[in-house]
């Protein structure tokens, strides 16, 4: 069976990428499938501290959904050029009637074919044979250089397929080289096969929107949706397995399906879970935080916090603040990352537009760098041609957040949050982008 590739959102934070790696161990606990964890996008600093804290690496970036050419390459067995024809003829008869041709040094050098193969018995016989011209065996004695096609196209493994097809289309040949980055052999792939490769197997977490998911997502096979988000779902060609359910993270979905299984997290994943729940949910104190989250917490934290694992002694609390100081502030990052980091584009209206979050320990802290925040935004909001940016400056401890906007539409201007003397808004209260601010820049711009 194909791998599954289990994958968060573009801009990934916490909770995508644990529930991205608890989903992929359920489904290979429970399931014995190949589900693979996946992020589209860098680890932001907060998520780093996290996998470090644990022991974990991150899990493979995948951030295109479009096939490559390593999904169609067959490694056949090779010759050297001067190797005697005899030795490519077995390999030709295992295969569909080819064997490569490959330098000393690792590189392509020919693709010995049906069609090679009768240019050079034509070469050596004749237009004319007579039937005591030329026997079989000194055709093989002849090098494989003298019987192969030498001008064979070569393609980089890891290269999107649909860039390529054009000159797939164009070539005369069917046949095609697969190398690496430095030019070395991997192996062979057939046109027809190129033309329709094989789809990766996708699962997405903590997102269902398409224009958060990595790129190229509709030339995939999209299996099932786990998320906590309103609906922006993609449109499949054949029925999916869809979870939206209303709570404060993707992680307290996976633990709960853990439960359901029977089974529980190794400390480190649940660890990881419990990271991504308390950082979405500010430590259980987020108006998005449910009854089910406070007991997803509690499940959580009695598999990770055992003895000997890598967070003994440590409680929900004391855990959980951790977690939201080492993604907080912005001196440690440039406004471009923190601009960019947490970032989700939305549509609504006529409007196109990103609201970026970032967290800090307190508001003071934000006259300092708001000039060049809001520089950022600009250059953000022209570089993804979007007609306004938002920036959402959060007080994890005190509860509250600073707006940021650039090219303010007329419908903001009614923002219950009132405009401070800096020209940003005070939006007291307010931390949970999801559930408190999309809400009223939505039904400002959609009425």
């Amino acid at each position: 069976m194909p791998p599954i590739y289990v994958i968060g959102h573009v801009n990934p934070d916490t909770d995508s990428i644990a529930s991205a790696v608890g989903y992929a161990w359920l489904l290979r606990e429970r399931d014995r499938s190949e589900a693979i964890p996946a992020r589209a996008g860098p680890t932001n600093p907060q998520t780093t501290w996290v996998l470090r804290r644990l022991g974990l690496e991150p899990p493979i970036l995948l951030n295109d959904a479009s096939p490559r050419f390593e999904a169609v390459t067959r490694r056949l067995d090779t010759v050297l050029p001067d190797a005697p024809l005899r030795e490519a003829w077995p390999i030709a008869a295992r295969t569909w009637g080819v064997a490569p041709v490959v330098d000393a040094d690792g590189k392509p050098f020919g693709l010995i074919t049906g069609t090679s193969l009768f240019d050079l018995v034509n070469k050596m016989v004749g237009p004319r044979p007579r039937q005591d011209d030329v026997r079989l065996a000194d055709i093989l004695t002849a090098p494989c250089r003298e019987a192969c096609l030498t001008d064979v196209p070569a393609f980089k493994a890891h290269n999107r397929i649909r860039d390529s097809l054009n000159r797939i289309l164009r070539e005369e040949g069917d046949n095609f080289f697969v190398v690496d980055e430095e030019g070395l052999y991997m192996g062979v792939c057939r046109q027809r096969d190129l033309l329709n490769p094989p789809r990766l197997q996708i699962i997405l977490v903590d997102h269902n929107e398409p224009r958060q998911a990595l790129a190229n997502l509709e030339e995939a096979n999209l299996l099932e949706i786990l998320d906590h988000h309103r609906l922006g779902n993609p449109s499949t060609h054949t029925p999916i397995r869809f979870t939206v359910d209303v709570v404060g993270s993707t992680s307290t979905l996976v633990s709960e399906k853990i439960e359901e299984a029977g089974l529980s997290a190794p400390p480190q994943i649940a660890g990881l879970l419990l990271a991504g729940l308390l950082s979405d949910t500010l430590i259980l104190t987020s108006p998005t935080t449910t009854d089910r989250d406070r007991r997803a917490a509690e499940r959580l934290a009695r598999w990770a916090f055992v003895r000997g694992a890598p967070l003994e002694g440590e409680s929900i609390e004391t855990y959980g603040q951790q977690v939201l100081h080492a993604g907080a502030g912005l001196s440690a990052r440039t406004p471009e990352e923190i601009v960019s980091t947490d970032m989700k584009i939305y549509e609504a209206g006529e409007y196109r537009f990103a609201i970026a979050q970032v967290e800090v320990t307190d508001l003071l802290q934000l006259a300092e760098h708001r000039e060049r925040l809001l520089a950022a935004l600009e250059v953000l909001r022209e570089r993804r041609a979007l007609d306004f940016a938002m920036l959402m400056v959060t007080d994890v401890v005190g509860g509250s957040s600073r707006l940021l906007l650039v090219h303010e539409p007329p419908e903001l201007g009614d923002l219950p949050y009132p405009r401070q003397p800096d020209g940003t808004r005070l939006a007291e209260g307010v931390v949970s982008r999801k559930k408190q601010l999309l809400p009223v820049v939505l039904g400002l711009l959609e009425r």
